[in-house]
């Protein structure tokens, strides 16, 4: 991508969607509130010298150096309004390919107030959310599934979603698209040259070679497109929903869990009536708990209504803890509630279950007939007393699914997977049109229609609604 520049039309729509890339730009890179140090970005072609109208230090010249860090002063008139760090990086080597600055300042409201009214009056102004982004995409730094690895990065919370974002924003998405890019248009050249020698009745590649190469094509990016699964927990927190009768203490696991009394516990059955979820970090995962009501049969329609949505959660959630009361339990009972679960919940087979027998604290003697369920994981603890809650522990992590995070890419994001599936579709059918034998016309419009998915992925198509959209979800100051 490095050298590709996206050019707008000026009549263009996105003109009017996108902010002005001619000005120059700035924004408060630092989180909001006072502090220690604050970091101020600029960006534009005169952005060097704009600052100089309110900068000064003394070795600093007309043309500052590159990458240097020069202290000095922000001043309004003769007035010093702070001490501070001023960095300037050259284009094209920087972030946006612009000129760029930063400002290192005290963290101070006031001073922030007065430096950022000063660039205003230099001829700066405020950047949007995302604008330094969206200017390195514009300015070929970088492809559009980089951007948003950028956004990824920052909004990181596990080691998962960090590995994931760097990954992609190294490129590794966009390589492997490259390559099945370059592969569709080989292909569609063959199709278009056959309509150009249409009369002739000439073949320019074999008809089962070419639907291999269609089918190997529609594999590898159902591959892409499966790994949403994984990529979508591993940003979002593997969700764990926390099921079984009222008061076997699946609240009082959750507070435990999470270290605060996030959920209501009592001795009434159904006090739980809606789901209640939070996320804590084990190892290198993120954990997004489910508290859910207690399964029972309930003439209560409000109690009723919860108990159908545990199963609805239940349903959503990667891991399942089914939990018991190890004091009143015997083994045909746990029987018969993990069939009730089977027939409530269609998938359960592909999920991870793990059995929770609590209350172990109040136990005078072993439960009866357990041998039957040792298929399962199982836990014995006692919530309340925090008694083997890290052994639980120890169960989520190593059910958690993306240990191994080796290959390449992992798809994250609903845009990317949307795009993949909907070029799946594009290619079966471009596949059952080869098996049909039917017009060339017909199949090179479907595989011209992947290369439009793939076009968007990357932003080689720009479009301004995905322009917007992407770059909006960015904090201000990237």
């Amino acid at each position: 991508m490095d050298g590709l520049f996206y050019v707008i039309p000026k009549n263009s729509d996105l003109c009017s969607m996108i902010p002005d890339i001619r000005e120059d730009i700035f924004a408060l890179s630092t989180a909001q509130g006072t502090g220690a140090v604050a970091i101020l970005r600029l960006s534009g072609s005169d952005c060097h010298s704009k600052v100089q109208k309110i900068f000064r230090a003394g070795k600093l010249n007309e043309k500052p150096a590159h990458a240097q860090m020069y202290y000095g002063e922000i001043f309004s008139e003769e007035e010093i309004v702070d001490r501070v760090l001023c960095a300037f990086f050259h284009s094209p080597k920087s972030y946006t390919v612009e000129n760029m600055a930063e400002i290192h300042c005290h963290g101070s409201q006031y001073i922030l107030d007065r430096i950022m009214q000063l660039l205003v009056s230099a001829g700066f102004r405020a950047a949007e959310a995302g604008e330094f982004s969206m200017r390195a995409f514009m300015n070929g730094k970088m492809d559009l599934l980089q951007a948003e690895a950028v956004n990824d990065l920052i909004q990181s919370q596990n080691k998962g979603s960090h590995t994931m974002a760097m990954k992609q924003m190294r490129g590794h998405f966009s390589k492997r698209l490259s390559e099945l890019r370059q592969q569709l248009i080989d292909l569609t050249t063959l199709f278009e040259l056959e309509l150009d020698f249409a009369e002739e009745d000439v073949e320019f590649a074999d008809r089962e070679s070419m639907l291999n190469t269609v089918l190997e094509l529609k594999a590898e990016v159902d591959k892409l497109a499966e790994s949403f699964r994984l990529g979508n927990v591993l940003k979002h927190g593997i969700p764990v929903a926390i099921i079984g009768e009222p008061n076997v203490g699946k609240s009082t696991l959750l507070n435990k869990l999470l270290g605060e009394e996030r959920a209501i516990v009592s001795d009434i059955p159904g006090t739980t009536r809606d789901s209640i979820e939070d996320t804590i970090h084990l190892g290198q995962h993120s954990f997004r708990f489910i508290d859910t009501a207690g399964l029972r049969e309930s003439t209560d329609q409000i109690e009723s209504i919860g108990v159908q949505r545990s199963y609805e959660k239940a349903s959503q959630a990667h891991i399942i803890l089914l939990m018991f009361d190890a004091e009143t339990e015997c083994g045909d009972e746990l029987r018969a509630k993990i069939e009730d679960l089977k027939q409530n919940i269609e998938d359960l087979d592909q999920k991870k279950l793990i059995l929770v027998f609590n209350k172990i604290d109040l136990m005078s003697e072993a439960p009866s007939g357990l041998k039957e369920i040792f298929e399962y994981d199982c836990v014995f603890i006692s919530a309340k007393r925090n008694e083997n809650l890290e052994e639980l522990k120890q169960h989520l992590l190593d059910n958690a699914i993306g240990k191994d995070l080796g290959q390449d890419v992992v798809v994250s994001n609903v845009r990317h997977y949307e795009a993949l599936t909907a070029s799946s579709k594009a290619l079966e059918q471009s596949a059952e049109h080869i098996r049909m034998q039917l017009p060339n016309d017909l199949t090179a419009s479907y595989l011209r229609e992947v290369l439009h998915h793939i076009g968007n992925l990357t932003g080689e198509i720009s479009n301004d609604e995905i322009l917007v959209n992407v770059f909006s979800r960015f904090c201000i100051g990237k």
